[in-house]
Parts: structure tokens; C-alpha cells; sequence
């Protein structure tokens, strides 16, 4: 059986196996199938973002599933963790997102959300990878008079934005604040401006023109230099740089520095333990998070859960340790308080919120720990072998840090997402980062490139 489902979701090459209409249509039948075993409202939501591909996929997953019994409700190009909020506000059997988050636009993906909000049980996508190998559903398939209808929701944007709005006191106006925003061409292009708009602040938008091929094309939180010069250029006090599917934000302060997903965790973290909302005094980050990170958390007694890198082991290990904060470097940031999935529109909030009550500037609050020098490699592969089985790899490794020695760290892993091998070097000097990076990268090449 071929599996299709990586860390989050399928993703592929848009028009090629697994990203192809066929795929779509089956993984459309197979979702269903579940979803009237283990569901009795037969009801799924369907988002997606600006990507040309995504008319296709919406199409065959929507025939897929009404062919199946299953009505879905259709919002459009929307932001992922709208998907999730929608899913759970019109108590649906599950909620489907097409996006390939911050890939370029020849690229998509599909991922699945459950009735609660959550990404599925990894059970239920191994049943469904069967049920699309197999590609059989004769034995199913519902009445003639119970084949399931499309809608569109109509409302779905404003139900959204006032979600956000409410993850901001209410006593607090973003009045006085002016903010740079990127929306990276993406699923959130009408509805981010919307929400500081309608909370006061004066807002200059970048990013919000998508044509089908431009979603994260050198725009967003991958190319955060175009927020950097818009902050300068309109004297903003901070600029927020989204994702394509806006579940990501990364933060720039008002003299154009990038604040990081690990800063966020950090600035937050430490807010939400002062006001006693930090449950169980911990935080889940990843084994990508800075050393000075975790020095700083540890500090302030705050005790740190390291999660694989993808917000889904972010969030499965929050609910594990009843965790309500968590988040990723990369700027996936989870407040289960407020959303079960990544939402950068309710992080920049909850960062301006603390601008607010604590009348600082972000680089004030950013000040709060000092990174570790820290660099990344990605060395494109052409297949995924475990990294143990390299001895070249190996022995490239363990050198690197025999040479660092407490000074630092290493990290080599697999993108979930592409046929990419991180390396990720942490030292004193970022020269020595680079070097060694460097050499383990080329031990990849060698090996696997």
C-alpha cells in the first residue's frame, strides 16, 4: 500500500500523484465512507487558499464525498485555522482544508480536521490511505435519494474575523498602533486586514492581490523582508508577516528586527505564567527551538516539553501534558484556549495585547532571551533512507559534536513535507555554525543528494 499522508496531510506537486485529481476524488469516497461509519450529521466544511490547483481539488474531493452521502459546505479561499473554527461552529462531521501551506503554488496539499478541531486520528488516515489504494466503494455507496448536496457559506468571513476579535479584550482598542501586514498572497488576503481594521489600528496591506501563482512568492513569513522595509517605511510599531494558509505568523518589531516563533512562545509564555494562566507551569516548542530559549524558560521555571517539528506532535503533546500553550519556530503558535490549531492572526493579537498592557515596544519584549547563533541547511535529496544508515552521514555527525562539544547543538532530520534534509547547527559563533552545517550538508549530498 503507497502511503500518501506525510506530517500534515497529503502534499505533493499539484496535477501529479498524490496531489492529482484521481487521489482527490478517492481520498473525497474514502472520508466519507469513515465519516458515516463513526458520524451521524454527515456534514463536512471545505476550505482552501488562493492556489490555481485548488479549484480542481475542491471539485473532486466535493464529488468524492457528496457521492458518498455526505453534504459539504463550501468557504472558499479561507484561512486554515478558519477551517478548524467553522468545522466545530457548524458542529460538522469534519472540517477538509486544501493548501500547501507556505510551499509555492505548484505545489498543494489536502489534511483533514475532526469534528473537535483536531487534525484526524493517525488510525483514521491509515484507513483511509486503504480505502484509496483499494478504490472500491460499490459495497457503500448510499441510496439514490441520500446522495449528500453542496453549499457555500456565506457567511463564513465574518464569523471568523469576530472569532479573532474575541481573543482581544474587549477594554483594549489597537487605536494608536500602526502595523505593516503581509498576507502572503494567501488564504487570509480579505480577512486579516479586516480584523486590525475593525479594532482601530491603521494598517498598510501588503500581500492581499492573489492571482493562483503568486501565494508566497516572495512575499509572507518566508520572505519577511518586505515586512522589514514597509515597517521602516511607515514608522510601524510592529509587522506581521503571515503564511499561505495563515495558520503562521512571524512578527517584526518596529526597527525592522524578525521576531521568531520561539520569541513569541517566550514572550508569551512568560505573560501567561504571571497573570496564573500558564497551566500546569509548561510549554511545548520543538527540537528545533533555540538553546536560549529553553535556558530562558528554564529560568523562570518553566518547564519545557521538545515536540517533533510539525504542529501536529505540538498539539498532541499539549493535550498529553495538558498544556494549553505551544508553538513552533517557524511561527505556528497553538493557544488552546482560544483555537485547536496554529492561528496567526490570534498570535499577532495576543503579542499586541501584551504591547498594550505592558505599554512596551516588541523589541523590549523581544529582549527576553539570547539566541544561540543558529543556522539551516536544506539539502534537497532524492530519498529518505534513515540517517543511521549513512556512515559517511554518521561520522560526519558525531565529529560536528565531538567539535562543539556543550557549546552547541546539532540536529539532522527529514522535512515531513519535502524531499529536503535540515541541518541545523546551534554554536557559540555563527561562523562555526555555518562551517560545521556545512559539512554535514555536503556528507548528505555525498551519501543521498
Amino acid at each position: 500500500m503507497t502511503k500518501i499522508f506525510g506530517t500534515d496531510g497529503v502534499r505533493g506537486k499539484a496535477n501529479h500523484f498524490p496531489m492529482n485529481v484521481e487521489t482527490a476524488l478517492a481520498l473525497g469516497r474514502a472520508a466519507g465512507k469513515i465519516f458515516r461509519t463513526h458520524n451521524k450529521k454527515h456534514r463536512v466544511v471545505i476550505g482552501k487558499d488562493t492556489r490555481l490547483s485548488c479549484y480542481m481539488f475542491e471539485n473532486a474531493l466535493i464529488s468524492g464525498l457528496c457521492s458518498m452521502g455526505i453534504d459539504t459546505l463550501m468557504l472558499g479561499p479561507f484561512p486554515t485555522p478558519g477551517v478548524a473554527f467553522i468545522t466545530r461552529a457548524y458542529r460538522a462531521d469534519a472540517g477538509i482544508v486544501i493548501s500547501a501551506s507556505h510551499n509555492p503554488y505548484n505545489d498543494n496539499g489536502i489534511k483533514f480536521f475532526s469534528a473537535e478541531g483536531f487534525k484526524l486520528p493517525d488510525a483514521w488516515e491509515k484507513e483511509m490511505e486503504s480505502l484509496v489504494a483499494l478504490n472500491n466503494f460499490d459495497d457503500c455507496l448510499p441510496q439514490d435519494f441520500d446522495i449528500g448536496k453542496n453549499s457555500k457559506v456565506n457567511d463564513a468571513d465574518g464569523r471568523y474575523i469576530e472569532f479573532v476579535k474575541a481573543t482581544f479584550p474587549r477594554h483594549l482598542s489597537l487605536k494608536n498602533v500602526t502595523i505593516a501586514l503581509d498576507c502572503a498572497n494567501g488564504a487570509a488576503y480579505k480577512v486579516a486586514p479586516l480584523v486590525f481594521k475593525e479594532l482601530d489600528a491603521t494598517v498598510h496591506v501588503y500581500g492581499n492581490t492573489p492571482n493562483g501563482l503568486n501565494i508566497n512568492d516572495a512575499c509572507g513569513s518566508l520572505c519577511p523582508v518586505n515586512i522589514q522595509k514597509a515597517v521602516i517605511e511607515h514608522h510601524a510599531d510592529i509587522g506581521i508577516a503571515l503564511d499561505g494558509d495563515a495558520d503562521r505568523a512571524i512578527l517584526v518589531d518596529e526597527n525592522a528586527q524578525i521576531v521568531d516563533g520561539d520569541t513569541i512562545l517566550a514572550i508569551c509564555a512568560l505573560d501567561m505564567k504571571k497573570k496564573g494562566l500558564l497551566q500546569n507551569n509548561t510549554v511545548v516548542s520543538t527540537v528545533m527551538a533555540n538553546l536560549g530559549f529553553m535556558k530562558a524558560m528554564e529560568e523562570h521555571g518553566i518547564h519545557v516539553v521538545s515536540s517533533p517539528v510539525g504542529d501536529r506532535y505540538v498539539i498532541q503533546d499539549m493535550l498529553s501534558h495538558n498544556a494549553n500553550l505551544g508553538g513552533e519556530q517557524s511561527g505556528h503558535m497553538i493557544f488552546l484556549d482560544h483555537n485547536t490549531t496554529g492561528d496567526g492572526l490570534v498570535s499577532a493579537l495576543q503579542v499586541l495585547r501584551i504591547m498594550i498592557e505592558t505599554e512596551s515596544k516588541l523589541s523590549d519584549l523581544a529582549a527576553v532571551f539570547k539566541k544561540y547563533p543558529q543556522w539551516i541547511l536544506n539539502v534537497k535529496v532524492k530519498e529518505k533512507p534513515p540517517l543511521d544508515t549513512l556512515p559517511k552521514v554518521s561520522s560526519a555527525i558525531a565529529q560536528a559534536e565531538k567539535t562543539l562539544g556543550n557549546s552547541g547543538r546539532i540536529l539532522v532530520r527529514y522535512s515531513g513535507t519535502e524531499h529536503v534534509c535540515r541541518v541545523m547547527v546551534e554554536a557559540s559563533k555563527l561562523k562555526t555554525a555555518q562551517l560545521i552545517a556545512s559539512q554535514i550538508g555536503d556528507a548528505v549530498k555525498a551519501a543521498i543528494g
